[in-house]
Formats: structure tokens, sequence, C-alpha cells
């Protein structure tokens, strides 16, 4: 009887220090459920708990459910979240360097980008950490295309074009503005209902989301150039990080980097089968002269170089796209 209440005794007090011991991070996305993101970020927590052998528990709120990208960032600066898969959009409450590899036109081609991407990579990699946050992964989430109600052939046809723009942003909508577009500033939650009453002409985003959110069946016209590059980082709070026993973070984080990789390459070949897809279900790809439209996107750089991304930085990332079209290393 005794050794029972010792071992009952024993067992209450070492409960609460093995509870301790264990991390939770809450993580939100915007991936829908079974999404290719949503899939490898669940595969991540099941990883992180076997190589920490259920000492960190990682749970994975997808589907928006825990709001935006802004009201992720909001909850992860006061704790109610510890982790986000946010793209720049989201990034930007927290710093605005990363839209720099977003800057309309800036890379020609996913080759060009994913170049400069490991270059520029450690350098976010600080900025981020001295705002408080780890980047676990950075990956280029797919080529920017416009998708409007009418087929836009030359940049003198859209010129005025009512255009969904993210809220929180306003150096991006005097962006727009300045290349040319009449930019409605929206919540992501209201671009259907906007683009079927006319509020709206055109969305920018990746074919992907685009077939996923069926955007396509209101704005059935995809202009066929690369308006910029949507990046993505799944980013945790540092104090949330620190949590874990130090040798254990370079194991989870090698995790999180080699499905970062697998995201990368599963996203290029699912935003090119969108396409397929959605032209299968009426969808008309305009055939353009993308010159003619870099000269309109390149009109808003003067803005976005010090309202949208820090010049200095904005200076840097096209030195960086300079020196490699000119092959130097």
């Amino acid at each position: 009887m005794k050794k029972t209440l010792l071992a009952a005794a024993l067992l209450a007090l070492a409960s609460p220090a093995l509870a301790q011991q264990q991390v939770q991070i809450k993580l939100g996305t915007l991936a829908p459920n079974g999404s290719t993101w949503h899939e490898l970020l669940k595969e991540m927590a099941v990883r992180w708990g076997e190589a920490s052998k259920d000492g960190v528990k990682l749970r994975i709120y997808a589907g928006g459910t825990q709001g935006n990208e802004g009201e992720m960032v909001r909850k992860m600066a006061v704790g109610q979240l510890q982790g986000a898969a946010v793209t720049t959009v989201g990034l930007h409450d927290i710093a605005a360097e990363p839209q720099a590899l977003t800057v309309p036109l800036m890379f020609d081609s996913a080759a060009e980008l994913q170049k400069a991407l490991p270059i520029l990579e450690p350098k976010l990699d600080v900025i981020l950490e001295k705002k408080g946050y780890v980047p676990l992964t950075w990956g280029a989430i797919g080529a920017i295309k416009l998708f409007c109600t009418k087929p836009f052939k030359t940049p003198a046809e859209a010129a005025g074009a009512k255009i969904f723009a993210w809220e929180g942003d306003p150096g991006s909508v005097k962006a727009w503005k300045a290349a040319g577009f009449n930019p409605v500033v929206l919540s992501s939650t209201d671009v259907i209902t906007s683009l079927q009453t006319g509020m709206i002409e055109c969305i920018p985003n990746v074919p992907l989301y685009v077939l996923t959110a069926r955007l396509f069946e209101k704005a059935p016209y995809m202009i066929d150039v690369n308006w910029g590059w949507l990046i993505g980082a799944t980013v945790v709070r540092k104090d949330a990080w620190e949590k874990i026993p130090a040798d254990l973070r370079p194991k989870l984080l090698a995790i999180a980097r080699e499905l970062g990789k697998k995201v990368d390459v599963e996203v290029a070949r699912l935003n090119t089968e969108a396409v397929t897809a959605m032209e299968k279900q009426g969808l008309k790809v305009v055939k353009v002269d993308a010159a003619a439209w870099r000269v309109m996107a390149e009109k808003s750089w003067p803005v976005v170089r010090g309202e949208v991304v820090p010049a200095a930085f904005f200076d840097e990332v096209k030195a960086l796209r300079d020196a490699q079209r000119a092959g130097k290393k």
C-alpha cells in the first residue's frame, strides 16, 4: 500500500515537470485544408514530434481559421499564435525588406529568382530575428499573374482597371496607382463578391490559389506576363523557438528546410497544372508583349523603393539581379 502511494506521489510530482518540458507551437496559415502546403506542414508536425520524442507539439491551423495574414501576424505579436506560414503580404507587418523579392517584373524568371534567394535569405533571416522572429523556411509560391474580368492585351487597355489591393499596405496602393491601375483596398474575404459586383476587375495572384478559390470563374482572363513572384516564409516567435532545447533546434530546422524545398518543387508543378485545369474550365490566356508591361511595372518602382521597401535593400536586390545578368558572382 505504501509503495502504491509513493508511486502515485512520484507520478504526481513528475507529471507537471514533463508537461512543462513540452513546447507547444500554434501555427496559422491560409493554406486550404488538404492542400500541398497544408499536408507538408502536417508532415513537419509529425516529424518534429518524432525528432523531439513529443517534446515539441506543432499544431497547424489551416484554411485561414486564424484570420487573414495580417491578423495572424498580430496574433503572433501578442502570443496567441507562436508561428505562421505567410507570404510577403503578412511579413510586411513584421519587416518590409522581404517585399523587395516581389517587386513587379524585378525578376524575369523563376530561375533568376532562385539564384538570388540563397544570397538574400541570410540577410532576411537577420532582419526578422531582430524583430523577434525565426524564419524556418523561405520559398517561391509562384509567379503572380493578373486575372481580370476583361482581356486586357496592352497596358493602355488596362489603364485605370480596378485592381484588388491588400489592406494595411498604403505604399503598395500608391505603387499600383503609379503603374496606372486603380487599386481598391479590400479584405481577401471580399474578393469574390467584389468581382461579381464589378467593384474590382483584376486580382493579382498565383494560378494555384486562383484555381483553389475558383476566382477564375469571375475573372476568366489571365494576362500572360509574370507580374511578380509571391514569396512565402514559415516563421516562429523567437521566444517560443528558444524554449526548445538548443541541441534540438538544428534538427527541427533541417526538417523544416527539407520540406520547404519539397514545397518549391510541388508548387511549381501545381501552378502549371492549375493553368491547364482552368483553361479546360473556360479560362482564356491573353498573350501579350512582356516588354510593354515591363515599362508599366517599372513606373511603380520609384514608389516601391522607399515607401514599400527600404531604399537601400531595394538597391541591393536590384544590384544583385543586374550582376547576375551580367554574369558576375
